[in-house]
């Protein structure tokens, strides 16, 4: 068994701007919307934690949207600049959002520390890598809360937050499980294994199967982005990585079935405790 390293890294994230190409679409179950200048700016002052995104239509020349996309920028919020058509779409045709909305999330989230500090006897955490894809996270989130997980952290930037899209596709587990984020996942690797509890990814490559950990120690389960996995610093910090196998012609699972796999196994070793 593998023994965990002390000279954990650490590795601030920059702050950016990020834009996207693809336009959001209104949908009955689309997340919170919050539109104008005012409100918005309102929301960023009072309540980011709860901003998950910030869209901004192409064009707008409201002079108080370079103040709402520094306080996006101080707090790690992803901007999404789209054409007025798509923000249409979003916020309404006939609703005047000056150019701007912010999608707000479905639920609290919980500080991290106050997770870790309510964990059972032996913990079991998930801690997910940027996933984006809000059914992915509904998913988890489900399997998370079934398999009795102590509670799940996502990093602030660059992944999907407790959307209603999430909310809805968890199937009502995220008013159960506890749900935190944190600014840099590298120290709250650091930070967990320094409570003695083994940070174990998931990698294709990794040498050892997800059945050969012993998973009735107190545990932390790393899941990567859907497309490129962990980060290789994320990686390269875990106690150990390890693998399902795969017997088809495809090379990789969705990253909620992963989940399940992985958490179901480590809840199998404990006896159903």
């Amino acid at each position: 068994m593998k023994h965990r390293s002390g000279d954990g890294r650490r590795k601030n994230d920059s702050r950016e701007l990020r834009q996207r190409n693809a336009p959001p679409t209104r949908t009955a179950s689309n997340d919170a919307v919050i539109f104008g200048v005012l409100p918005v700016l309102e929301k960023l002052r009072a309540d980011p934690r709860r901003v998950e995104k910030i869209v901004i239509a192409d064009g707008a020349r409201e002079h108080r949207l370079s103040e709402i996309a520094d306080l996006a920028r101080e707090n790690g919020i992803l901007i999404d600049r789209v054409s007025r058509e798509s923000l249409d779409r979003v916020v309404g045709r006939d609703r005047n959002h000056q150019g701007v909305a912010a999608i707000a999330a479905a639920a609290d989230y919980t500080d991290v520390d106050e997770i870790l500090d309510a964990a059972s006897a032996v913990p079991l955490f998930v801690v997910l890598d940027g996933v984006e894809d809000p059914r992915n996270f509904g998913a988890i989130l489900r399997t998370a809360e079934c398999a009795g997980v102590d509670g799940v952290v996502i990093p602030e930037r660059r992944a999907v937050g407790l959307t209603e899209t999430v909310a809805k596709s968890s199937a009502g587990a995220s008013e159960h499980i506890k749900v935190g984020k944190t600014a840099n996942l590298n120290r709250l690797i650091e930070g967990l294994k320094e409570r003695n509890i083994w940070v174990v990814g998931t990698s294709g490559e990794a040498k050892t199967d997800y059945t050969d950990w012993d998973w009735t120690q107190p545990s932390a389960l790393v899941l990567g982005n859907e497309g490129h996995g962990l980060h290789r610093l994320v990686a390269e910090n875990c106690d150990v990585l390890v693998k399902i196998p795969l017997y088809g012609k495809i090379d990789s699972l969705n990253v909620s079935v992963a989940a399940g796999v992985i958490l179901f196994e480590a809840r199998r070793q404990r006896g159903g405790r």
